[in-house]
């Protein structure tokens, strides 16, 4: 009986939410093609598939983890000094010629790396890659999301996104395939070749015709003032939500970055979170897709204190188990997490501040992860040289993100009062 009431309730909500999806695909393939493929072509200057190669460029470059985590460190933190003013570009610049160059740029860093012969151009080449593809790929792509939609932004970030869950899941498999087979110069010679001929030519022809608001847009308008970088600097709340938001960039990286060493300590096969990869990517892309749903019903503001706490849960159990279980739950639990602030980050900084300034608002936000991802390796690698090894490092981690889990919690709620006396104050005064 129970069944028999709500069964036609269920497919009819179903139903109307499928449609209200596919028109929403249907009415922006364009752009939202357009930024999927600039998050996934962001992959070949992830620090996933640079970790890939760490093996070979270690032992031809007689680099221990330690100098090479360094070497790395610099090289992105070089990036992420350029990218706070470089970013403030996609404020004058439509999001096309500035793809187009980005692209070009990473290919660039692509021949470089094929070519280098010293620790000099193997810096340059990791700098360009984390710039070019980790940092100007994402910042556009998720800047033009940010700009491009209101009304339905969280759904149109978590799309985007999933660019990055994609390359994940497609990437280091292909690369650990081609590694059994050819010289690690020459993939990355045709990872450059990829981009140029096939990414270049498509991206142009998507970025073609710039969106405009639809109505469903302009019946949104952001509700607050729209904040310069400076005043962002300014907000005591920005620094308290920025201490949870750099986690996962500095978590994720470091594990992708160790993975090697990781596998060796724990006794697994190398290319184990090589293939885990894909499990993260599926997880990533449905929770991201639920949570962007989420944020156009509910705000970004309320997703907040939850998107840490499968983190955390996740690092305290890569450190602690040893069977090789442990690794697949890590990358799952590190999937949902990814999944969460995948669409919480591109939504968050439009809805707090507003999109007048987003792009110099969002490279600074950038260049924060961008550094955190930096520091990750750097730190990590020097501590595997002292003799802590990562699993242990990986505990630590877990009590920083519990913690920043109880200061997302504290920031939330002051930012809900802030919006909701914004929106006192812009209401108009009824006639008496």
């Amino acid at each position: 009986m129970r069944e028999g009431n709500y069964k036609p309730w269920m497919i009819a909500d179903l139903s109307s939410g499928l449609h209200d999806y596919t028109r929403f695909l249907c009415r922006n393939a364009r752009w939202l093609a357009a930024g999927l493929l600039l998050t996934f072509s962001s992959g070949v200057g992830q620090t996933y598939f640079i970790a890939l190669f760490a093996g070979q460029i270690r032992s031809e470059f007689a680099l221990s983890h330690g100098q090479f985590g360094v070497l790395y460190m610099l090289a992105t933190l070089a990036s992420a000094i350029t990218l706070v003013w470089l970013g403030r570009i996609m404020d004058v610049w439509t999001p096309r010629p500035v793809a187009l160059i980005s692209i070009l740029s990473l290919a660039t860093a692509g021949v470089l790396m094929s070519v280098s012969g010293g620790a000099f151009t193997l810096a340059l080449a990791l700098f360009g890659l984390r710039l070019f593809g980790q940092g100007m790929l994402s910042h556009v792509a998720m800047t033009a999301m940010g700009r491009w939609f209101v009304a339905e932004r969280g759904r149109a970030v978590s799309l985007t996104a999933t660019g990055y869950q994609l390359g994940e899941g497609v990437l280091p498999i292909v690369v650990v395939s081609l590694l059994a087979v050819y010289d690690w110069r020459l993939i990355w010679a045709g990872a450059a070749v990829v981009l140029v001929l096939l990414t270049l030519p498509c991206a142009s022809t998507l970025l073609a015709v710039p969106r405009t608001p639809s109505a469903s847009d302009t019946a949104y308008p952001h509700r607050g003032r729209h904040w310069t970088r400076a005043e962002v600097l300014r907000d005591p709340l920005f620094w308290l939500v920025i201490g949870g938001v750099l986690a996962p960039a500095f978590i994720g990286t470091s594990v992708f970055f160790h993975q090697v060493h990781l596998a060796e300590i724990k006794g697994w096969p190398g290319s184990l979170i090589a293939r885990a990869f894909s499990l993260m990517a599926v997880c990533t892309v449905l929770v991201g897709l639920i949570s962007g749903r989420l944020i156009d019903a509910i705000g970004t503001v309320r997703l907040l204190p939850l998107f840490l706490v499968p983190l955390a849960i996740a690092c305290l159990l890569l450190g602690v188990v040893d069977a090789l279980a442990g690794a697949w739950w890590f990358m799952a639990l590190l999937g949902i997490s990814y999944g969460v602030s995948s669409s919480v980050f591109g939504t968050l900084w439009p809805e707090l501040y507003g999109t007048v300034h987003l792009g110099a608002v969002r490279s600074l936000v950038f260049a924060g992860m961008v550094m955190s991802s930096a520091l990750g390796p750097g730190l990590t690698g020097t501590l595997i040289d002292l003799g802590i090894a990562f699993d242990r490092q990986l505990l630590g981690m877990s009590v920083y993100c519990l913690l920043a889990s109880i200061a997302m919690t504290i920031a939330a709620r002051h930012l809900q009062a802030r919006a909701v006396r914004w929106a006192d104050q812009a209401a108009p005064v009824p006639r008496r």
